[in-house]
């Protein structure tokens, strides 16, 4: 059974990786519903928190029905990391999760991020401070360096586990590399087989199937897996991988109509959420994912990209559903 402090996960969790602008209450609450053991919130800004900004508030929503469930910070300085955990704290989520691998580029050069990278003691001192602030488990999301000259995870996760935190979650990337190339997950091995790391260590990168998940478990020992990409559009991912660890099969895709179904309870559980008109402005990001492969779906996909009304939103969606589109290549995000 892995366990984060108290939290139960499970013998192989399958989390759902934070996502900025795709990991809200309704993406969450249809990964769980697919299977999903843990999620994780967007990450949000510690500057943001402590000035109340209206999108940083509104990110720390979470429902009793996606539980078990961390809220992720991210932040280059001492006392707004030590103010927003408070914060945080007082919506009670499961977990409070640190975000030390964002490579974005307004988020790093603000020593925040995967930027904390070049600068390790730094990292230790933040995770230290937001550890002692909290009665909640604190977990880290990190990356395995700046750039593959500079890669100290070995170190990191020692250091860290000293501090108190509870669990750690690897993208099997660099900074420099941001998203490209292969995940290297070696390292994580190597963490795995140091004796002196008990906590939890979840693997992240390129895990998008069952044989994926698979591999990691046995070849390198994590503990369980972190899905970002891979769920976008298809929450089915965390189905599929629990079905193959579980009788090595990969079960089929889910069909045309089940896809335009959950596809329209997203769009409807967002504008609930955050009102129409953003409900139906960020929904477009997760239209094309949704109904990947499909042969001729791309004149359906420009009516919802560019539709601003929810009327012909759901009348595009059931055209698509009577059109009985054939899937020719894979649809897995």
């Amino acid at each position: 059974m892995v366990k984060i402090g108290n939290v139960e996960l499970g013998p192989f969790p399958l989390l759902l990786a934070p996502m900025e602008d795709v990991s809200d209450p309704p993406f969450r609450m249809l990964c769980k519903q697919q299977g999903a053991d843990m999620m994780y919130t967007e990450f949000i800004s510690s500057e943001g928190l402590i000035r109340d900004a209206a999108k940083s508030i509104q990110k720390l929503d979470i429902y009793e029905q996606e539980r078990p469930v961390g809220i992720q910070i991210f932040g280059g300085d001492l006392e707004p990391m030590i103010e927003a955990t408070r914060i945080v704290e007082q919506t009670q989520p499961d977990v409070i999760d640190i975000n030390y691998g964002c490579p974005v580029k307004k988020v790093v050069c603000k020593d925040a991020g995967a930027g904390i990278l070049r600068n390790i003691p730094k990292m230790v001192k933040l995770t230290e401070a937001v550890v002692k602030a909290t009665d909640l488990p604190v977990t880290v999301k990190t990356r395995l360096g700046w750039d593959t000259h500079s890669i100290q995870i070995m170190e990191v996760v020692e250091r860290l586990q000293d501090v108190g935190i509870q669990a750690i979650s690897i993208h099997g990337r660099t900074r420099v590399q941001m998203y490209k190339g292969e995940a290297d997950w070696t390292l994580l091995g190597e963490i795995k087989n140091n004796p002196r790391i008990h906590i939890p260590v979840f693997g992240n990168g390129d895990v998008d199937s069952g044989p994926k998940a698979l591999e990691m478990k046995n070849k390198y020992g994590v503990d369980g897996v972190m899905i970002g990409r891979a769920s976008i559009g298809y929450p089915w991912i965390f189905r599929d991988i629990k079905t193959y660890l579980a009788t090595g099969e990969t079960p089929p895709p889910p069909t045309l109509a089940e896809r335009v179904e959950v596809c329209r309870t997203h769009l409807l559980e967002g504008i609930k959420w955050k009102g129409e008109k953003l409900g139906i402005l960020e929904m477009r990001r997760h239209y094309a994912n949704y109904f990947k492969g499909y042969k001729n779906i791309k004149p359906f996909r420009l009516q919802l990209c560019t539709s601003d009304h929810l009327p012909e939103i759901i009348d595009t969606l059931e055209a698509i559903k009577a059109a009985d589109l054939e899937l020719t290549g894979a649809a897995v995000a």
